[in-house]
């Protein structure tokens, strides 16, 4: 059986479970595990995960990290395309890419998901990319592929599909302050790969985000119709060629991103939170003292996190949570941290996040968007003051993380219609009725 895996580098352990199933026509078949490992928590080192080995009749398909600690937990993976007959889904424990003092794993029957090709969620999986891990993460349990999305668009003749991919943190790219600031979250999300296909469900064109944020055509190999990727990249960019043989396949869900951040999908995946929190602070990138600039982060469970929408034309955008002070005053908290690097410069929805001291969540009664001239380009002169303009249309959230490292109850919510001005007033709501 090892042979039949065709990797020389696994150390595979005992057989976990054996699943038979039957597809009855050709389909795309996702499996969800059930899966705890006992003494693993992903922010202890020595105690991270427990890796299993999946093989569908007899041949490697994709290492699965039981990055979710000891209670069970759901993880759907994709097992590609498999024709009508009888199959076999085996899971092994690989012993070598599990922490050392990772325990025992629990391990519940499968369940199975069925698509066949005229089923509506069949080219969504049938085109999703199984991804290659980057050779200096193994053994690291770092920057692992959390879970896959996939946006659907109706273009002339057929649709485009979209997919992406929340890494549990970036080891380069945007420091982990920044990313707070602009971004609102730890975690690395990255768009991975999209297809062109016709209403016949054939391929007209493929591409990938690779090194630099480059969009580029994809001429790498397929297994069927999956394209093969390699993540190759300190902040996770992809390649369409590479060496690791160690993969991963979570199972994308269609999602619609309208009037809401990529974000979003993380809240409907809270333990996403969860990972990345213990991520950071195992790898050193959580200080109680961090101040922005500093490239770490206060506890995570400090910041609060707002989701706004709205449109930017040579402005960039920063908030600000006013809390009420002993003697009636305001305190105000700035996300940008007087850094200009630190705000957000992009249309359509965002977030941002901004770390709050101690004790300061419970006395919260103002919220303030302001925008500012953003910064120049490379080999452009810097704008005049006043210069931008922004346009906020929608306030969906703010939240702050529970002591579980998960979000807790939206504090906020606004629509409306809100022009600003760089270095202009700001627009200012009350959260609540000032304390009297």
């Amino acid at each position: 059986m090892i042979a039949a895996l065709g990797l020389a580098l696994l150390s595979v352990g005992p057989l976990l479970r054996e699943e038979r199933f039957r597809v009855e026509r050709p389909s795309e078949v996702v499996a969800t595990l059930t899966a705890g490992c006992e003494r693993c928590d992903w922010g202890v080192p020595g105690r991270e995960a427990a890796a299993l080995v999946l093989s569908v009749d007899g041949k490697y398909s994709q290492h699965l990290i039981l990055s979710r600690g000891e209670t069970a937990a759901e993880y759907r993976v994709a097992l590609g395309g498999l024709a009508a007959g009888h199959h076999k889904l085996e899971v092994r424990l690989d012993r070598g890419a599990s922490a050392k003092h990772a325990g025992r794993v629990t391990l519940q029957r499968a369940r199975f998901t069925l698509v066949p090709e005229d089923g509506s969620d069949h080219a969504m999986l049938a085109f999703a990319p199984i991804l290659h891990a980057r050779p200096d993460t193994l053994e690291r349990f770092t920057d692992l592929p959390l879970l896959m999305w996939c946006e659907r668009e109706r273009i002339p003749g057929g649709h485009r599909l979209r997919y992406s991919v929340v890494f549990s943190n970036e080891d380069g790219g945007t420091p982990i302050d920044r990313l707070m600031a602009t971004w609102g979250r730890s975690t690395d999300v990255e768009y991975v790969y999209s297809a062109e296909v016709d209403d016949a469900g054939r391929l007209r064109a493929e591409e990938f985000q690779g090194k630099d944020h480059k969009v580029l055509p994809f001429r790498g190999p397929h297994e069927g119709t999956h394209p093969l990727e390699w993540v190759v990249t300190d902040n996770n960019m992809v390649g369409d060629h590479g060496e690791t043989t160690r993969r991963y396949a979570p199972a994308p869900e269609p999602f619609d991103l309208s009037d809401v951040s990529r974000e979003e999908v993380m809240d409907a995946h809270p333990w996403t939170y969860r990972v990345s929190a213990q991520e950071a602070r195992r790898e050193g990138r959580v200080a109680e003292d961090a101040a922005p600039g500093s490239g770490k982060i206060p506890d995570p469970r400090r910041f609060a996190t707002l989701e706004a929408c709205g449109e930017v034309q040579d402005a960039a955008l920063s908030f600000a949570l006013g809390a009420a002070g002993p003697g009636g005053e305001t305190r105000w908290y700035e996300s940008d941290g007087g850094l200009p690097k630190f705000r957000v410069a992009r249309s359509g929805c965002f977030r941002s996040a901004v770390a709050l001291p101690p004790g300061e969540a419970g006395r919260l009664v103002a919220l303030r968007l302001r925008a500012h001239t953003r910064l120049p380009q490379e080999g452009e002169p810097p704008l005049p003051p006043g210069t931008g303009r922004a346009r906020v249309t929608r306030i969906n959230k703010l939240f702050l993380l529970g002591e579980n490292d998960e979000p807790a109850e939206n504090l906020f919510a606004w629509a409306g219609e809100a022009a600003l001005v760089a270095e202009g007033p700001p627009l200012e709501r009350a959260l609540r009725p000032e304390p009297r």
